[in-house]
């Protein structure tokens, strides 16, 4: 196992696992992802993308054909193959980690790091595209309020919570490489060596 104490000529932290982000649509899991994956000098791979290339389809595709239910399936196979990989950086789609099955996986394979955003941010930002099945019902806002209060619990068992709010993406990702820096010397994970 690499020693977490350990860092990258950039003073990053050197990975032990995958690090998984987690969190509501919107809360920047791809645009963060992708900056923390280059500063720890990891690959980033976002889960849905994944998912589209093994099926085929978008995502909106595979809801309209096939349900929820089908998708979270092939999503709970994609993630569980994905975190076999060397140690990366993976955005989850926000249902992700509210199924036991790839909680598990995650929790057992991975660190989990919760970008946490309140609803004003979230709105702001999923309120300006159309691509997200979950929210084409006839009141957006009040569905994504819905999922705030369904999934806020559930996310809460990440291993790390960052606050995702209405900040430059290059501050929130320092944000991550700290609190995995601070995860990763902590003396409970130092005992599990």
């Amino acid at each position: 196992m690499v020693h977490p104490e350990e860092q990258t000529e950039a003073g990053a932290p050197v990975l032990p696992k995958t690090i998984v982000l987690i969190g509501m649509m919107g809360a920047g899991k791809s645009t963060i992802g992708r900056q923390v994956a280059e500063r720890l000098g990891v690959v980033f791979r976002d889960a849905d993308r994944e998912i589209e290339l093994a099926a085929g389809r978008t995502i909106q595709e595979i809801f309209a054909e096939f349900g929820e239910e089908h998708f979270r399936s092939g999503e709970r196979r994609v993630i569980a193959r994905l975190l076999e990989d060397e140690p990366f950086v993976l955005a989850t789609g926000g249902g992700a980690f509210m199924d036991a099955e790839t909680r598990a996986v995650i929790k057992e394979k991975a660190i989990s790091v919760w970008l946490r955003a309140e609803f004003d941010v979230l709105w702001a930002r999923v309120s300006k595209r159309s691509h997200r099945p979950l929210l084409k019902t006839p009141d957006p806002q009040q569905t994504l309020r819905d999922l705030i209060t369904a999934r806020y619990p559930t996310y809460g068992l990440a291993d790390i919570t960052v606050e995702s709010a209405d900040a430059p993406k290059d501050e929130t990702a320092e944000q991550v490489i700290e609190a995995l820096q601070a995860y990763l010397t902590a003396p409970s994970q130092m005992d599990e060596r």
